[in-house]
């Protein structure tokens, strides 16, 4: 996967494609919301497998039924390929969850 932070152009792209992320050149953020702390703790479980099989971890935080998400390549100083990588997971991950 790609280590090379994303051009402006591609920054643009990403944020057309992953329309609920907010998108900038540092990094990529989102909070999703569950109907549940069960739901919530569920997908930041699941979550957790993936950015473990990636080596990439994200920077997060969970309240009840809320988990805040802050993505980047911290040796890169921002976005990368590898973080919509494991966005676009997230949101599937998130999508199943209902």
């Amino acid at each position: 996967m790609a280590r090379e932070l994303l051009s402006d152009n591609e920054l643009g792209a990403l944020a057309a494609e992953l329309g609920n992320w907010n998108v900038s050149g540092s990094e990529l953020r989102r909070t999703f919301r569950f109907g549940s702390f069960v739901e919530a703790f569920g997908f930041m479980a699941s979550a957790a497998l993936v950015a473990e099989k990636m080596n990439h971890h994200p920077n997060w935080s969970n309240v009840y039924s809320t988990v805040e998400v802050a993505l980047n390549t911290h040796d890169r100083g921002g976005v990368t390929e590898m973080d919509a990588e494991l966005a676009r997971a997230m949101d599937g991950l998130a999508g199943a969850a209902g």
